[in-house]
């Protein structure tokens, strides 16, 4: 379990309402652009039209807020950071500063996640 499996169906739908998709390269961007259609680059190999570009990162935001909150009421804080304390192998490393870094969003402090190390 992790937040995508909370975002990814509505996250994919927005890129297919937006007409977003990912390119990683000249070929992948070749192939999937339309013809009279500007396009921008959103990092991580993201592209949109750029007159979809705003309403694709504000859906991303609410979709992620949403993730969050539904993440919360369901797993609690407690396994979330051992959920994420563990997808980030901070038992092996002695490294938190990944997991740490993760669950700000989720208005999880530093201190909270040393104390479940």
């Amino acid at each position: 379990m992790s937040l995508s499996n909370y975002t990814q169906e509505k996250q994919t739908a927005l890129f297919e309402s937006t007409g977003a998709f990912f390119a990683f390269s000249n070929e992948q961007l070749a192939e999937k652009k339309k013809e009279g259609v500007t396009y921008v680059s959103l990092g991580a190999g993201l592209i949109a039209p750029k007159d979809n570009a705003k309403a694709l990162i504000e859906g991303l935001e609410k979709i992620t807020a949403e993730g969050i909150k539904q993440d919360l009421e369901e797993n609690g804080k407690e396994k979330i950071i051992d959920r994420e304390l563990a997808n980030y192998e901070c038992y092996y490393t002695g490294d938190p500063s990944d997991c740490i870094e993760a669950l700000e969003p989720y208005g999880i402090t530093r201190e909270e996640v040393l104390a479940r190390l």
